[in-house]
């Protein structure tokens, strides 16, 4: 059980009254500080101190974060919704089952970081660093992800619905069952990628590397595959009804009972394709 609070609500925002007078601006030391639960939802934190402090449960909505020292510190299950992260430390920061929502942490230093279940739905992590972090069950729908880092990133679970995942690499990822339907995957790596009972309906892949990838069962109905590397890959049961595969490369992709009707298959390279017949004119 942690430490009852010393600081209430009242104190803290008589200590943030006081860092602000006129136009000077005193950053608080709050360090360690047990903060647990606080309501400091629109507070000008610019340049604290706040390392190691427990702010689990807090409420940070619109908070401004910038340039803050939160190395270390507990923000499980506090709401940062639209909060400014600009600047901010991260290091060995808890966000298991924090509430992220349309906050910008664009280049972002999160890797190895527990995101457990967190909510980042139209976050903004562009560039952002998630090597190795936990993302288990993560909410990512809608969120900018152009350029993240995701090496050893535990993706299982994960909600990407309508993510923007261009240029990502996600090769060798298990995204098995996984929503990235209407996801935006152009140009990204997913080459090994286990995409199994996947739905990646109405997502854009436009030249993306799916080289070898498991695609058993992924239903990729009126996905974009334009010029799309799938060589190697796994399509046994897809659902591959109304895509557009328009010159993608299927050499020796395996389509055993794939469903194609109404799939644009103009100019893709199917010669070797393993389970696909190609549909003969009948003779008059």
């Amino acid at each position: 059980m942690s430490k009852e609070r010393v600081l209430s609500d009242k104190d803290l925002w008589m200590l943030i009254a006081q860092s602000s007078v006129g136009i000077t601006h005193r950053p608080l030391n709050l360090t360690g500080a047990n903060l647990k639960d606080a309501d400091l939802q629109s507070a000008n934190l610019t340049n604290s101190d706040l390392q190691n402090a427990n702010l689990e449960g807090a409420n940070l909505k619109y908070t401004n974060l910038t340039n803050v020292n939160l190395s270390g510190a507990n923000l499980s299950k506090a709401n940062l919704s639209e909060a400014k992260l600009s600047g901010a430390n991260l290091t060995n920061v808890n966000l298991s089952g924090t509430i992220l929502t349309g906050t910008n942490l664009q280049g972002a230093d999160l890797a190895s970081h527990n995101m457990k279940g967190a909510d980042l739905t139209n976050a903004n992590l562009a560039g952002a660093k998630l090597n190795e972090a936990d993302l288990t069950g993560a909410k990512l729908s809608e969120a900018k992800l152009w350029q993240a880092k995701f090496a050893e990133a535990n993706l299982t679970n994960v909600m990407l619905r309508g993510a923007n995942l261009q240029g990502a690499d996600l090769s060798g990822h298990n995204l098995k069952d996984v929503d990235l339907s209407e996801a935006k995957l152009s140009g990204a790596n997913l080459q090994g990628t286990d995409l199994s009972n996947t739905n990646l309906s109405e997502a854009v892949l436009w030249k993306a590397n799916l080289t070898d990838a498991n695609l058993t069962e992924a239903n990729l109905s009126g996905a974009n595959l334009q010029n799309a590397e799938l060589s190697g890959a796994v399509l046994l049961r897809a659902n591959l009804q109304d895509a557009n595969l328009f010159g993608a490369n299927l050499s020796g992709a395996n389509l055993w009972y794939a469903e194609l009707s109404g799939t644009n298959l103009t100019d893709a390279k199917l010669d070797t394709a393993i389970g696909y017949k190609p549909k003969t004119k009948k003779k008059e």
